[in-house]
């Protein structure tokens, strides 16, 4: 056997067994007389000693040529160590060795494989399965293990049954772009990659599996951010003869029970906020609650003067920054060159100091009195010590800009703290979006929501402002998981694609399965799809996604490792009938 005990679980209780283990080279000390080894392997670190005078000569002659990264065994007895090491759960103890293997040996790594290490993150995602051995790393995914078991124990217990889904499905319109996979079996035709299971879970519910749930990969060809890959993970769920109500519950159950099981946080509340509320009142529609500055309407307030500047914007907005007054006029003009800058885009910012005396300085004393700003302050909550920052402009701009603002002073003050969760659900999403480029309605979800029942008339007359049976469950400011009730019979679904712009034969030649599968008794079903690879990061206490994924890709959707996506040969693109079209 290569080992009998991993390298994070010898203590004073094994003094004087014998033991093999085995493990990778973290480090080595030669003092001459005696050498130190540290062995590391998942568990752990054990400190190995070579002992000049108590361990084979031949033994003590191979471990002086020992690198970084060696692969070794060894074998030995456990001693009690000298100068103890609090640090770790073996620092009682070392081992005598008295045999030595080596395995494998290794270069030296690119980078120094320690918990700080000297590696950029373009090395680090070159040679990823070196970084791996790293504990951050290594960590996060035996933390991403535990959150999917949790996950399943849940699902499980509640009577879910996990069924898989194809990968090679048929590529539709909606959502973004599919990656696309031709077939050479069926010449000049593709497959696409699933951005969701969406319609097989349906076709489940019809099937009678009544409550359905997957952690599936799916995959979008979309620009990336630091909180999306072009492969992702969801936990994919469906349940039949059930209402909102039923589906919200469940999940609440299922986020209290993680963030018990996994952070020993107890949550009771999950309050609810409609979608215009929170547009409304923080900017978007994943507002994080964990802090106030909530968003002041001040039209009725600030229009009255000749400021040209508020009279002319469809909205003016403003936040109190809680302690801020004290900010200098140096700070606050970088203040505003961050909101000017081209990811913000506000064309500048208007500010009111809450004086402690209950006076106020603004930037726009020319224009308003100190009655004026006292009705600001109150609009926005403003108390003494406050800073109100005000933004102005077209609606859904301005809305945008105050709420990257908003998150910003958030950041700055310490008010998102990653060990205090928030859970929101917000509802009542618009069932429709209006595409200025293509001049025609998009599902803002997808095709398969319901609208509200008592909304559908506005389908012929004011398609913007229905209603869609649909609901986001938002934690600490990030959507970590959305879903429907979805529309279960023929009849309406056709009325949705209709106004989607579908013709009758666009939408039985894309979705003819579906409509077809609700002839057959299809019951009233919903569901919801949470991203598992941001909700491991949230409860790890991070919101970027890439340390919790084993193999991610980079900001520009490669593998740097194993360099994908790459050239075909042209045997290849002829067996698949592929020509590509190379211009000078």
């Amino acid at each position: 056997m290569y080992r009998s005990h991993t390298c994070g679980e010898l203590n004073a209780t094994h003094i004087n067994t014998t033991v093999t283990l085995s493990g990778w080279v973290q480090k080595s000390r030669d003092k001459g007389f005696m050498i130190w080894v540290d062995l590391r392997d998942r568990y752990g670190i054990t400190q190995l000693i070579f002992d000049t005078e108590r361990t084979p000569k031949d033994v003590v002659e191979k471990a002086k040529t020992l690198g970084r990264e060696f692969v070794i065994q060894v074998k030995g007895s456990v001693i009690e160590r000298e100068s103890k090491n609090p640090n770790i759960a073996t620092g009682d103890i070392e081992i005598l060795v008295e045999e030595l293997i080596v395995l494998n040996e290794a270069l030296l790594p690119p980078f120094t494989i320690e918990d700080n290490t000297d590696g950029g993150e373009d090395i680090r995602m070159k040679y990823r399965y070196l970084d791996i051995r790293r504990n951050p790393v290594k960590n996060s995914l035996m933390f991403r293990h535990q959150v999917g078991m949790q996950v399943r124990n849940y699902l499980s217990n509640q009577g879910f049954i996990e069924v898989e889904t194809p990968y090679l499905i048929k590529s539709t319109p909606e959502g973004a772009r599919d990656f696309v996979v031709p077939s050479r079996m069926n010449e000049g035709q593709f497959y696409a990659l699933p951005q969701s299971p969406q319609t097989f879970k349906q076709l489940l519910m019809v099937g009678g599996m009544d409550k359905y749930f997957q952690i599936v990969k799916c995959f979008r060809d979309e620009d990336l951010r630091a909180d999306r890959q072009p492969e992702f993970t969801q936990i994919d769920c469906e349940m039949a003869f059930v209402n909102q109500e039923d589906i919200l519950s469940i999940f609440e159950g299922m986020t209290r029970h993680l963030l018990k099981e996994i952070k020993d946080v107890a949550i009771n509340k999950f309050p609810r906020m409609t979608y215009d509320e929170a547009m409304r009142t923080y900017g978007n529609d994943k507002p994080d609650i964990r802090f106030d500055m909530k968003f002041g309407e001040l039209n009725a307030v600030a229009q009255h003067k000749e400021f040209k500047v508020f009279n002319d914007a469809e909205l003016v907005v403003g936040i109190a920054v809680p302690g801020a007054a004290s900010y200098t006029r140096k700070e606050i003009d970088k203040l505003i060159d961050w909101v000017k800058r081209p990811q913000v885009g506000a064309l500048g910012m208007v500010y009111v100091k809450c004086n402690e005396d209950g006076s106020y300085k603004s930037s726009v004393d020319k224009f308003y009195d100190q009655d004026d700003l006292a009705k600001w302050a109150e609009a926005t909550g403003a108390k003494a010590g406050d800073l109100i920052c005000v933004l102005s402009g077209q609606t859904n701009k301005v809305r945008a800009q105050l709420s990257a603002l908003r998150m910003e002073m958030a950041e700055r003050l310490g008010l998102r703290n990653p060990e205090e969760f928030a859970p929101l659900w917000v509802v009542d999403f618009p069932l429709l979006e209006w595409d200025e480029e293509t001049e025609r309605y998009h599902a803002m979800h997808h095709p398969f929501t319901s609208p509200k029942p008592e909304d559908i008339p506005l389908l012929e007359t004011d398609p913007g402002k229905v209603r869609a049976n649909a609901y986001d469950l938002v934690l600490n400011g990030n959507e970590i998981g959305g879903g429907s009730i979805r529309i279960h019979d023929k009849n309406t679904q056709a009325l949705m694609f209709d106004h989607l712009g579908f013709t009758p034969e666009e939408a039985k030649a894309q979705f003819g399965f579906l409509m077809d599968a609700f002839q057959y008794g299809a019951p009233p079903h919903g569901g919801l799809a949470f991203g598992f690879d941001r909700l491991v990061a949230i409860l790890g206490g991070q919101e970027t996604i890439r340390d919790f994924i084993a193999f991610p890709k980079n900001n520009s959707g490669r593998d740097v490792m194993i360099d994908a996506p790459a050239a075909i040969d042209n045997d290849q693109l002829q067996e698949l009938s592929i020509q590509l079209s190379i211009q000078e």
